[in-house]
């Protein structure tokens, strides 16, 4: 009978057999026919990563255009309030709290703030609550200041999103400001943003 080193037949735990029929994870290799040649690395991009950004997540069955930012925040108390009114009537009052985001749309299953007309997208726009930073003069011992304020992103709608009578950019946060009115699409429907302490 043949006498072998200890070292020959286990190298850490492992029995050189079968290091040289698995490969470092424990899976067979696979045996090349004669001629077959050995598959090489492929490092093409799949898109996996680039589907997971464009779709976000997904809410009530229904898959979002938009994620929150990492500087998103809930507002600490009522204060911020959208009064909507057609022509020059008030119809209703938003209360702008206990969320950080209120999505804009026509699509009844995940609107906060539901617009019926017909120029509006399902997801039309998203009013996201972010954190902004104030920081003091330099050579100043204060320290910075924190603030949540209202930004409005269109959601790359069909008719846009309008701040002032002012077409906004696509996908790009805007701050909105006290008084400020927002127009989706082609309705004659005005938000008129408001904030009461």
């Amino acid at each position: 009978m043949e006498k072998r080193s200890l070292e020959a037949v286990s190298r850490w735990g492992k029995n050189v057999e079968e290091e040289e029929t698995n490969d470092k994870w424990g899976n067979k290799k696979k045996k090349l026919e004669p001629g077959e040649a050995k598959e090489k690395a492929n490092f093409g991009l799949s898109g996996t990563l680039n589907k997971d950004s464009k779709t976000g997540k997904l809410y009530n069955g229904v898959v979002m255009k938009w994620s929150e930012p990492a500087d998103a925040a809930t507002p600490t108390g009522p204060g911020w309030r959208i009064y909507v009114f057609k022509n020059d009537d008030l119809v209703d009052t938003l209360y702008l709290h206990r969320q950080s985001a209120f999505l804009i749309s026509r699509d009844k299953t995940i609107a906060d703030l539901l617009v019926e007309h017909p120029s509006c997208s399902k997801q039309h726009a998203v009013i996201q609550f972010r954190i902004k930073t104030q920081h003091p003069p330099p050579g100043s011992m204060d320290q910075p200041k924190y603030f949540i304020r209202p930004y409005i992103m269109d959601l790359e709608s069909t008719n846009g999103t309008f701040l002032n009578s002012e077409k906004v950019e696509r996908s790009r946060y805007i701050e909105l400001l006290e008084k400020d009115v927002l127009k989706f699409g082609e309705s004659s429907r005005e938000y008129v943003l408001m904030f009461t302490k």
